[in-house]
């Protein structure tokens, strides 16, 4: 007879538990209010007026945040902190201060009173990806034309200017033009606060260096143009030129380091030579001969504009001398 049958219960199957998504950490927790509106890609600027208003530009001009102002206290802890994160120090005696932060931004603070209001925080937000031109195509800066005029620059390693007001992109422009730059090739930066993000394999870069309370250790950009030429630069690279170190970029850029490029405020195409002479006057170059650098030194100029918010590229020429004898873009 064959044994009766028994009945075996099923294993027991443990229930199912959902799988939570991994926790992403904030690319910036030292902003405190502002970490949730620094996370948001289409966001450029943070900024804290004298009266403890928080602003934003997300590509449409500055809007005012929806949160609460923050009275003089919250506001200076907040300027503090932020600075902090970039490992300076904020306080009285060092009143006004400009960082580079981890996660890629750009902070500067100023304390009362040479702010005349309350603490100020003006926050500079890099990209998680870093700019090509045919991002810039797509957000409406440049056409399909312009770009490749700019790649064929690139190519042809013409010396490159960027100009334009503050806010038109020309840190951006200037990264996705370097972005460009053939792989075998090797990019040298010289900053006063790191910002480029380029896409590229071989890029290294140089940022000044503010002297300590006694003065001393300071490093400015006319000192680190000088060290690039020691570290056989393909492209030298100058983030933005501010004063006395364009004589070095020119006499770089002079010497046979062509398909360097960088940038320099202005407010249009007629301001670009009257900014570039007042920047020869801080070098001490006489009118005359930085003009004559200039012309051999630069070969491409691109102009941006920025229009109700909007970034756009306004001209593309070469630097030419005018009857008067001026510099502007042809």
């Amino acid at each position: 007879m064959p044994p009766p049958f028994v009945p075996v219960a099923p294993p027991a199957v443990a229930p199912l538990r959902p799988v939570e998504a991994p926790v992403v950490p904030p690319r910036f927790p030292a902003l405190g209010v502002l970490t949730p509106f620094a996370e948001d890609p289409a966001v450029t600027d943070l900024l804290l007026d004298g009266a403890g208003r928080l602003w934003r530009d997300a590509g449409r001009g500055l809007e005012p945040l929806e949160v609460p102002p923050l009275d003089r206290q919250a506001a200076r802890r907040l300027a503090v902190a932020v600075i902090a994160e970039g490992g300076r120090h904020l306080d009285d005696a060092t009143p006004a201060v400009d960082v580079r932060l981890p996660g890629g931004a750009r902070a500067h603070a100023v304390l009362p009173p040479v702010s005349t209001a309350g603490p100020l925080i003006s926050i500079r937000i890099a990209r998680t990806r870093p700019w090509r031109l045919g991002d810039l195509e797509r957000s409406g800066m440049l056409t399909s034309a312009e770009a490749e005029r700019l790649r064929a620059a690139v190519r042809e390693r013409r010396n490159v200017l960027v100009c334009g007001p503050a806010g038109s992109g020309k840190t951006s422009l200037l990264a996705a033009l370097m972005a460009e730059v053939p792989h075998g090739e090797r990019i040298v930066t010289v900053e006063d606060v790191a910002e480029l993000a380029i896409d590229h394999p071989h890029v290294v870069g140089l940022e000044t260096r503010q002297p300590n309370t006694d003065g001393v250790g300071g490093v400015d950009l006319g000192a680190l143009v000088r060290e690039t030429l020691r570290m056989r630069p393909d492209r030298l690279v100058v983030g933005e030129c501010r004063g006395a170190e364009v004589a070095e970029l020119l006499g770089a850029l002079n010497t046979g380091h062509d398909g360097g490029a960088g940038t320099v405020h202005c407010a249009d195409a007629d301001g670009l030579g009257a900014r570039l002479e007042a920047l020869g006057a801080l070098a001490g170059l006489p009118v005359a001969a930085l003009r004559a650098q200039a012309l051999a030194a630069i070969d491409v100029v691109v102009l941006l504009g920025r229009h109700a918010g909007a970034r756009r590229l306004e001209r593309i020429g070469p630097l030419v001398e005018r009857d008067d004898g001026a510099l502007a873009v042809g």
